[in-house]
């Protein structure tokens, strides 16, 4: 009996900590691409902006009431600009480039959003009294200040802190439509000493706070033979001086900031480049020791967190569309971006009602080069998409299908070929893009489906097509994904139609359909 009763309290603390754990927030807290995060709170509201680089519309905005389940709610802008880079144009494109790194901010009752671009040479400030319903206001100027954090400061001034290894400071007009002449100087030398001098990369990613009556300057760094570092410098004034030190080192956890609760817990947001996926963001309880942010459980990145526990990611950083729309629906919801600016002639979910059409503008070379692929982002530790496409429309020398986006990019579709269809396989890991697999096509409709997985930076991907919705064949090879910098973008699930001979041919997507695991 007292082994039975020994039995029941060792069953019970084991299901009593399982339904805790279960509870508990886990990291990361997105696993997808979410990096260069910048947060606030309003409120019990929380804020985050992030880095989506060529993709359209730029700068996602999320809303979180909890700091671990978050939505898309806005962008920053619908197009950056209007440039043969940005159109992908006469040869050139944005990847790995668009808007980088942005500095959102929350100041008498207006939302402010910073950024900049090596692509047009600009620093950004985006405006809104309506974070998540309202159009932002474009305020821009030269030069582009890299990796800017946008302050505004007790005394009513405002101020942009930038820079790689050596740190920069000016004050902006009071419209914020320029630097005030004569501002400009060097904040910290040396920002990057705190880890030495032997490093890969200089301290960058500025993030600048203020509390307790102190400026805490958050930068990433990454030593030589180490990891990527967060190093926080502290000063009394904005304009320094400024005393420095390594402050969090674990898993390449670094490059953000720091959030507060309403209940006064703190918490510093960063990011882990985690492989195929992207750089995924990660939450670490903060305590203050001697007017110092410690960062971590024991100077280490926590698996779980006193915070509410997961929800998914599904639908609000993905979700799966059936292209329907009632009247006063968004054409596209916030989770689709458009690889480059998008050529709004030759998309519609009008022409056909039920349907994404995507209508060939040109003659290209590549699913890289293509206009008009749409995209979502893939998701850790494994997810997939399924499409149904309706290829009646396409012509000689057309591709079309679902693929999944980065420089080494793979994607299973339909050409057509001397008047014939085929379902294709197509492995861009190498050097030149190889088509693995061809099986003639003798109908007009195909379902596709691509699973990319992660777990453990695995990094994966399998390619199936099915005839009726329901049998499934694997076809092609598995695809080697792997980050690449002239991206420097996570895989991304994509929607393309390209013309190889004749532009004006079309397809009809008339589902898609995601699918991701939670983390274990």
């Amino acid at each position: 009996m007292k082994k039975r009763n020994l039995l029941i309290i060792i069953l019970s603390l084991f299901i009593g900590n399982s339904v805790v754990a279960q509870q508990q927030a886990q990291n990361p807290i997105i696993h997808a691409d979410v990096p260069d995060a910048s947060i606030i709170r309003v409120g019990d509201t929380y804020y985050m902006s992030s880095t989506t680089m060529h993709m359209n519309p730029g700068v996602p905005i999320m809303k979180s009431r909890d700091l671990v389940n978050w939505e898309i709610v806005n962008y920053a802008y619908n197009t950056l600009g209007d440039s043969d880079a940005l159109n992908m144009e006469n040869g050139e494109n944005a990847y790995g480039r668009g808007s980088w790194a942005s500095s959102l901010r929350y100041h008498n009752e207006n939302f402010y959003v910073s950024t900049f671009s090596s692509t047009t040479g600009k620093t950004y400030i985006f405006k809104t009294k309506d974070i998540e319903n309202g159009t932002f206001e474009e305020i821009s100027f030269s030069p582009s200040l890299h990796d800017n954090t946008l302050f505004f400061d007790d005394n009513g001034k405002t101020y942009l802190i930038w820079g790689g290894g050596k740190l920069n400071i000016v004050e902006l007009k009071d419209d914020l439509s320029g630097v005030k002449e004569g501002t400009e100087r060097v904040l910290i030398e040396n920002a990057t000493e705190p880890i030495g001098s032997n490093y890969i990369l200089p301290a960058e990613g500025s993030q600048l706070f203020k509390a307790n009556g102190k400026y805490y300057l958050f930068n990433i760094a990454w030593p030589r033979d180490g990891m990527r570092t967060v190093i926080i410098h502290r000063a009394d004034k904005i304009t320094g001086s400024y005393e420095g030190k390594l402050a969090f080192q674990d898993k390449g956890v670094a490059q953000g900031g720091l959030i507060d609760t309403p209940e006064g817990d703190w918490f510093a947001y960063l990011f882990r480049d985690y492989g195929a996926v992207g750089r995924i963001p990660y939450l670490v309880p903060v305590k203050w020791e001697n007017g110092w942010p410690v960062l971590g459980e024991n100077g280490k990145v926590p698996k779980t967190l006193d915070l509410p526990a997961n929800e998914g990611w599904i639908p609000g950083i993905v979700a799966s569309d059936d292209f329907s729309r009632k009247s006063g629906d968004r054409d596209l919801p916030l989770v689709w971006q458009w690889n480059h600016n998008p050529q709004d002639g030759y998309w519609s979910l009008k022409d056909r009602e039920g349907f994404l059409r995507l209508t060939t503008d040109r003659v290209d070379t590549s699913f890289l080069n293509t206009r008009n692929t749409l995209t979502q982002r893939t998701i850790g530790p494994k997810s997939s998409a399924v499409t149904k496409v309706d290829l009646s429309g396409m012509k000689e020398g057309d591709y079309a299908g679902l693929g999944l986006l980065q420089k080494n990019f793979g994607f299973v579709g339909a050409k057509m070929l001397n008047n014939k269809k085929h379902i294709i396989m197509v492995n861009g890991a190498s050097e030149e893009p190889v088509e693995v697999e061809s099986i003639p096509l003798n109908q007009e409709e195909l379902y596709l489906k691509a699973v990319g997985d992660f777990q453990d930076r695995k990094d994966t991907a399998e390619f199936y097509y099915s005839l009726d919705g329901e049998n499934w064949k694997a076809i092609g090879n598995e695809l080697k994904m792997s980050y690449t910098l002239p991206h420097f973008m996570g895989y991304r699930f994509a929607l393309f139609n390209y013309a190889t001979k004749e532009a004006g041919g079309h397809v009809d997507f008339d589902y898609f359909k995601i699918e991701a695991e939670k983390n274990n």
